[in-house]
């Protein structure tokens, strides 16, 4: 196996690693029912950063730079994974409002 192949397989598993973990936490999300121990802030930068993925992705295609399956791969996984966040963002909120329910209830 040549360095390059090497290199990509890397980004590969990265990228998927990060396309499994998103899956986790909208669960976690849902079953918990608690925004506690969450970070919006955190979420919202991570979707920031896969907007510019994205934008970079599309600049790249403009380019006419040379694609390969890293590319679509990656480009792939970054529409999951913002989808991903999102769902995860309004399940934050959902959350947040039914620890304001609880909390109002136990006052």
């Amino acid at each position: 196996m040549d360095m390059e192949m090497i290199t990509d397989l890397m980004e590969a598993v990265m990228i998927l690693c990060f396309g499994l973990s998103w899956p986790i936490s909208i669960r976690k999300s849902w079953v918990s029912r608690t925004a506690k121990g969450k970070s919006l802030f955190f979420e919202c930068f991570i979707w920031i950063g896969y907007v510019f993925g994205i934008a970079r992705k599309f600049m790249q295609l403009g380019m006419g730079v040379e694609t390969s399956w890293l590319f679509y791969l990656a480009w792939f996984f970054y529409f999951l994974n913002i989808a991903e966040i999102t769902i995860d963002i309004i399940l934050y909120f959902r959350n947040l409002k039914l620890d304001k329910e609880r909390d109002a209830k136990q006052a």
